[in-house]
């Protein structure tokens, strides 16, 4: 969970910062030693309190709002209990059995699966809930046609192992009959379907390799229409739900602060980046305030978990909310969602 060297703190002042993060966690307003002596269940005085906060607030992990003579948590306090002080409530097997009811038992594809996952997170922490949508190319080939079109432009059909198609119009070097595509065709599905688009065109251009001068046609032709079908597209994009979730939130009720946001999810770009980054460390991240590196998510929190299928990482789910979230609940939820999209996947891809 990109976990960061914090102070050497005693005991006590370990006892009185949990105490401290749990209660403001809980209410969301600065907390005082007064409220602290009750809480912490520490046999020391309020003044003894008051000290072992101003060293707190001296080493960065505590602040005092202008307002208030309490004091609050900062980004650095909470990485610091996140990391040596939180203890996480695992769901039960009952928490995971109502999870799995929540996603759909036969959707019809992959998209279903990512947009159910999405409101799923969302409506489990009323946080915005997030998906990252794999790119076709990372799921194996069911079946590919070839359609003439004018000229020498093919519109080529290809239907992936988790049910998505995708219509592409590729431009050929030259006209091929009707016959000739769906020979190509014929020779593709047969050859080649389970595997992912890379690693048909390795498997291709060693069969090329191999024929040398003897190259025939129909080879020729699935070699050419096999290099046009299959280029890289576009990059992966991502569902998000419950944006709305965010305005009832105090601390991010600032206009411009929420309209900062509301860009960031519609632009995606920026959001992309940072998941792709938790995608190449699998399992549990979480960005606390500025540790995003991007300035509209600065006063939140974001949690993700990578899922995948059969050992491959596909993507990443997560939830992002305000920095004050419980975390020891929605860590949990969030990596139990990852593992139940991953398994749910298996089974849509598995009819292969």
């Amino acid at each position: 969970m990109s976990p960061s060297h914090g102070p050497d703190l005693d005991a006590r002042s370990r006892r009185l910062l949990r105490a401290l993060i749990g209660q403001y966690l809980t209410d969301g307003e600065p907390v005082g030693s007064r409220t602290l002596s009750k809480s912490s269940g520490l046999d020391v005085s309020p003044a003894t309190i008051r000290n072992i906060m101003a060293d707190l607030e001296e080493s960065g992990l505590v602040a005092s709002p202008h307002t208030s003579a309490g004091r609050i948590p900062t980004p650095r306090g909470l990485r610091l209990f996140v990391d040596s002080l939180l203890e996480l409530r695992p769901l039960t097997g009952e928490d995971l059995a109502r999870l799995r009811q929540q996603l759909p038992p036969t959707p019809n594809s992959s998209l279903d699966l990512f947009n159910s996952t999405s409101s799923l997170l969302s409506a489990m922490t009323h946080f915005v809930g997030l998906v990252t949508v794999p790119r076709h190319s990372d799921f194996s080939l069911r079946h590919i046609d070839f359609v003439p079109l004018e000229g020498a432009r093919v519109l080529v059909i290809l239907v992936f192992a988790d049910n998505q198609v995708q219509n592409r119009v590729v431009q050929l070097s030259e006209p091929l009959s009707a016959g000739a595509l769906e020979q190509a065709a014929n020779y593709l599905n047969s050859e080649f379907a389970g595997l992912r688009l890379d690693e048909i065109r390795t498997r291709l251009l060693a069969e090329l390799k191999a024929a040398g001068h003897e190259l025939n046609e129909l080879l020729s032709n699935a070699v050419e229409l096999a290099s046009a079908s299959f280029a890289p597209q576009a990059e992966a994009d991502m569902v998000l739900s419950g944006q709305t979730n965010l305005m009832g939130y105090q601390e991010l009720s600032d206009l411009d602060r929420l309209r900062e946001l509301f860009e960031a999810f519609q632009r995606k770009r920026d959001l992309m980046q940072l998941l792709d980054v938790c995608a190449k460390a699998p399992g549990v991240r979480l960005f606390i305030g500025e540790e995003s590196g991007y300035a509209a998510l600065d006063g939140c929190s974001v949690v993700t978990a990578t899922y995948g299928t059969e050992g491959r990482v596909l993507g990443t789910v997560g939830v992002i909310g305000p920095t004050r979230m419980a975390y020891d609940r929605v860590i949990p939820v969030v990596q139990a969602t990852a593992g139940l999209l991953g398994d749910a996947l298996n089974r849509v891809t598995a009819t292969l």
